[in-house]
């Protein structure tokens, strides 16, 4: 399942929301060095509940719209 995903990192607090049909995601982390991409899948992960490896990024590796695929086995 592919979701469009707008990231807002460098926040106060951590949470995922949704918007229509993309999935906001805010993250205290900054963009730098892949660190928001990480907490990113790391969100994502705790919030359908599968493990952090079935959460992948597909695009937007340095954009804040991203396009993520959460792989169910």
């Amino acid at each position: 399942m592919k979701i469009q995903v707008k990231v807002k990192p460098g926040s106060k607090n951590e949470e995922v929301t949704q918007k229509g049909d993309t999935l906001i995601v805010t993250t205290k982390e900054p963009p730098k060095e892949g660190r928001a991409n990480r907490q990113v899948i790391k969100l994502l992960a705790k919030h359908f509940k599968v493990p952090q490896n079935q959460v992948k990024l597909v695009s937007g590796f340095k954009k804040r719209d991203k396009v993520v695929e959460i792989v169910q086995r």
